[in-house]
């Protein structure tokens, strides 16, 4: 067996308005981005794992969120304290960064972008998941994230979390460890998404 990491939180949203209040704006847009804390270490309720996700979660746009290669979202936990700080310094209106802060279904604890490797399957509880892909950021997480800067600091900073697919249906809960199952290890997160944003049609997000 691989490493292991450990589940701090599953977290799931609803499908609400999403108010922009970012450089004096007052609009709003349809998103599910805002997710709560549904089994973590206090109350590790068992959470059921279907083929498109958590059941339960939702997204507003299918075509670029949810579906079988995007049906589970992880972020780690390390990287709560980098935010924190980047907030604090832009005068965001986030005053703490709870479970579920960057829309991840998974907060997680032990890995980051360079040590998971798109094809890695994943064992939690009677689930098994494969990572797929790093996370594109668009302008719902600067409005979620009260700073018009939030998409472009997680693209400059590589910490993006990252997706997986479900291979095998069943539960799990906040508490579980995950056995990885490693595979090919030929692209990391942390060089898929260096490797993308380099291409010259993404080079304004550098600007």
């Amino acid at each position: 067996m691989g490493q292991e990491l450990t589940i701090l939180s599953i977290n799931k949203g609803s499908i609400q308005e999403l108010l922009d209040t970012n450089a004096g704006g007052n609009k709003s847009v349809l998103s599910a981005i805002n997710k709560v804390s549904v089994s973590n270490c206090d109350a590790p309720y068992s959470q059921f794992v279907g083929n498109l996700g958590l059941d339960g979660d939702e997204q507003a746009n299918p075509e670029v969120h949810g579906g079988i290669d995007k049906a589970v979202y992880a972020y780690p936990i390390e990287h709560y304290d980098f935010w924190t700080e980047c907030l604090r310094v832009n005068n965001s209106r986030v005053e703490k960064l709870n479970f579920g802060a960057f829309g991840e279904n998974l907060t997680i604890q032990g890995f980051n972008e360079s040590s998971v490797f798109v094809g890695d399957q994943w064992l939690i509880g009677s689930v098994l998941l494969e990572v797929v892909r790093f996370r594109e950021p668009c302008f719902k997480f600067n409005i979620k994230m009260g700073w018009s800067g939030a998409a472009k600091a997680m693209v400059q900073s590589n910490q993006s979390g990252w997706y997986l697919k479900v291979l095998k249906t069943g539960t799990i809960r906040a508490g579980d460890t995950v056995d990885v199952l490693p595979g090919p290890r030929e692209l990391s997160i942390l060089i898929q998404s260096s490797s993308f944003y380099n291409k010259s049609k993404q080079s304004d997000l550098w600007s």
